[in-house]
């Protein structure tokens, strides 16, 4: 059975506009099926992983509601019909006193 993907806005134009997309993965781990999405949208690996193919620093990956970071990290399992979502770390912006 297929996983699911949500890819971010910042992505899709390396997954031709999808905002999700099912992959068919050769294991039952998130890299695994990091390994398949990157096998259809080669685009995404680079902007996903380092060149050590470990998640960039400023990206998340969620399966369920649960952030891969504190379940096993890229060994997380994920069941068959899953549901994973990429989702940038949003940050930055300046506030000033009159903003309150």
């Amino acid at each position: 059975m297929p996983l699911l993907f949500h890819i971010p806005g910042a992505l899709r134009e390396f997954t031709a506009g999808h905002s999700t997309v099912k992959v068919e993965p050769s294991g039952g781990t998130v890299y695994h099926a990091l390994i398949a999405l990157c096998a259809l949208y080669p685009g995404v690996r680079d902007r996903v992983l380092t060149e050590q193919g470990q998640v960039r620093q400023h990206i998340n990956i969620f399966t369920g509601n649960e952030d891969v970071r504190y379940t096993g990290g890229l060994a997380t399992t994920v069941p068959d019909g899953s549901e994973i979502s990429i989702v940038p770390a949003v940050s930055g912006g300046q506030t000033s006193a009159n903003d309150f």
